[in-house]
């Protein structure tokens, strides 16, 4: 079917696809191993080490970057999703303070939460059932 949308396991399978080949990639990479650091004698005297940053190691480095191939999302679509998540930033920071909570507000709430919670424990479990009940006969066609 050319008209049909991908499934939700259709995408998490390409999902997982692309996963398992970039790992791939990644661990086809070798990095090569540390070279021993050779500690001079109690008696010499350390000598001073400067590392210097040139050309030739800049080039080395890039010898071991591996090709990935093209980014997954375009540069339009990456830069949409960056402008929106900025919008999101800006009106999180934005955002009014919540509202301090009412002294009389919170009293009350403190007061009715164990009547709530005793009328829960006796009510809710029958509630339940009676919808579950439901629910299984609406869906078998059976009345329960």
């Amino acid at each position: 079917m050319a008209g049909r949308e991908p499934s939700m396991e259709d995408i998490l399978a390409s999902i997982k696809k692309v996963i398992a080949e970039e790992k791939e990639l990644r661990s086809a990479v070798q990095v090569a191993a540390p070279v021993p650091l050779e500690l001079p004698a109690e008696d010499e005297p350390p000598e001073a080490e400067v590392l210097e940053l040139d050309e030739p190691v800049i080039e080395e480095l890039r010898l071991l970057e591996v090709d990935l191939g093209p980014p997954l999302v375009s540069e339009d679509a990456a830069e949409a999703s960056r402008a929106r998540l900025a919008a999101l930033q800006e009106a999180a920071a934005a955002a009014p303070p919540p509202p301090a909570v009412n002294p009389l507000e919170q009293m009350v709430r403190d007061m009715l939460r164990p009547m709530l919670k005793d009328w829960l424990d006796q009510n809710l479990p029958g509630i339940v059932d009676e919808h579950v009940k439901r629910e299984i006969g609406r869906i078998t066609g059976q009345g329960l």
